[in-house]
């Protein structure tokens, strides 16, 4: 563990930093369904870590009874979101039926493929009482052969997800494979998403067989090459090099990548597709109204002009 570090503060943009940390995204507060989101991925300097092209923090909410989360329906193509919380619960509707309460530790994995819709709220029993809500939903592309396979929804259990104990600090696997370990979950592109918890004086080494390489900063702080970096940061590594974080004080960390995907995406809204013209096409249907309907949830969220 490194004893002296520099710190990094709250600069709002993207920046490219020396030695093993190749860019470091500041935070980017966006309001959402009552509640407000760091939406730190991507950025206009690069837009894929491995097959992840979105991420956003839900920031720890106190919700007053009565208050709650509402996401209406909205669309995705060409991607699968991974929804996964550390506190309170969620109640996830879809276009093709599927209807699924996710709590901590728990994993929402949807895949849009060619089109679905759907809608995020908190439930009637969160609803009723004060409550809340911290979490991160982050976006994984497809590769093109599944862009426009037919939608689909899948729910795991906290205890289905492997966790993997070093020294001071504890692991959760929540898809894809690393540090010995792999999750049972068909991710379609080689990838890993781990939650990992680490004390005080923690070391953790992210080696370059694990691809494209991202930490996220969700409390605490961490150290990299005796710089600290505080909650909120995103950190892109670069590759082929090996990364220790430090944790001095402690830590929750999001670490994220994989294999590079098979070509550059377009992202739009709630699209991405590696082609243009399928995102102008998925715009249309949606002011048109010719996207299916989310059974149990008649709301619409209108797509930016």
């Amino acid at each position: 563990m490194q004893e002296s570090v520099t710190a990094i503060g709250g600069a709002r943009e993207s920046a490219s930093v020396p030695g093993a940390v190749e860019l470091v995204v500041g935070p980017r507060h966006r309001p959402l369904g009552g509640l407000t989101v760091n939406r730190v991925w991507p950025t206009a300097r690069r837009r894929l870590v491995g097959p992840f092209i979105f991420f956003d923090h839900l920031l720890r909410a106190e919700l007053e009874p009565g208050q709650g989360v509402d996401v209406p329906p909205h669309p995705h193509i060409g991607l699968a979101t991974v929804t996964y919380l550390f506190e309170g619960e969620m109640l996830h509707r879809d276009s093709i039926g599927c209807e699924q309460t996710i709590r901590p530790g728990e994993l929402n994995w949807m895949s849009a493929g060619s089109g679905i819709v759907h809608s995020e709220r908190s439930t009637d029993g969160e609803r009723a009482r004060a409550s809340r809500v911290h979490g991160t939903q982050s976006w994984v592309a497809l590769p093109r052969e599944h862009e426009l396979s037919a939608p689909s929804f899948v729910h795991y259990p906290a205890d289905e997800l492997p966790l993997i104990e070093q020294a001071r600090a504890r692991l959760k696997l929540v898809a894809g494979s690393a540090f010995g370990a792999s999750a049972g979950i068909e991710t379609l592109s080689e990838l890993f998403y781990v939650e990992a918890d680490l004390d005080a004086g923690a070391a953790l080494t992210l080696g370059p067989e694990l691809g494209e390489r991202a930490a996220y900063v969700v409390n605490g702080s961490a150290v990299v090459e005796g710089v600290r970096y505080e909650s909120g940061k995103l950190l892109v590594f670069r590759d082929g090099c090996e990364i220790e974080i430090c944790t001095p004080s402690g830590a929750k960390l999001m670490l994220f990548g994989g294999a590079p995907l098979d070509g550059e995406r377009h992202i739009w809204w709630n699209f991405v597709s590696s082609s243009a013209e399928r995102i102008e096409a998925a715009r249309r249907d949606w002011k048109a109204h010719r996207f299916p309907a989310v059974p149990g949830d008649d709301g619409y969220m209108p797509a930016p002009d």
